[in-house]
């Protein structure tokens, strides 16, 4: 598995560039090519996608972005250059936010995702982005409905921290319910079972 690549940039295309490391060129196909320029020097993370039509290399800009990838085309019917294309279109930030907060029609935005493939990206994603954003430091932070919000915040003033709340974000923001109560009910309920070991 190649992580990723440290070289300098050779070439640029619409939707590729080739790092030059030691002695060889190679070829990635990158979202941010009006980032960079000829002879930058770069670190781009990297996957390697291998099928029985494809073997191409797709390069990030952060471990973070990669993930992102990752997940995106673990959803039935997203293929790498869709995901790609989504990355390079809407951005982390973006994907991450209309993902979470249920945003169908922010998603259909982008060129390759119609209603079907939109709606699957949520059903399969919603809840599960959370981590990603925490770790980009890039990324605006994920905004969740005022009730979901205020329910975190209760959490915090009960005494809850860290990973703890980042989990009950991504278990309440994967319900329907209605009012703060409600989430904070079903949020104490979820952390106290994880912390005496009943989930």
């Amino acid at each position: 598995m190649i992580a990723f690549i440290k070289g300098t940039i050779a070439a640029i295309g619409s939707d590729w560039v080739v790092i030059e490391n030691n002695g060889m060129g190679w070829q990635v196909a990158y979202p941010h090519c009006d980032r960079v320029h000829l002879k930058d020097e770069v670190q781009i993370f990297t996957y390697l996608n291998y099928s029985d039509v494809d073997l191409s290399l797709y390069g990030f800009e952060s471990s973070e972005e990669k993930e992102l990838f990752q997940r995106l085309i673990s959803v039935k019917g997203l293929g790498p250059k869709t995901a790609m294309g989504m990355l390079a279109k809407a951005g982390t930030e973006k994907i991450i936010q209309a993902v979470e907060t249920g945003d169908v029609s922010a998603l259909k935005k982008v060129p390759g995702i119609g209603a079907k493939t939109a709606s699957q990206i949520v059903l399969d994603l919603k809840g599960k982005l959370v981590p990603v954003a925490q770790k980009n430091t890039k990324a605006d932070t994920v905004t969740y409905p005022p009730e979901i919000e205020e329910a975190l915040q209760g959490l915090r003033n009960l005494g809850w921290k860290g990973s703890e709340i980042s989990d009950a974000a991504a278990y309440l923001s994967s319900l329907g319910l209605h009012t703060t109560q409600e989430y904070l009910k079903a949020g104490l309920q979820y952390l106290n079972k994880k912390r005496t070991g009943g989930m």
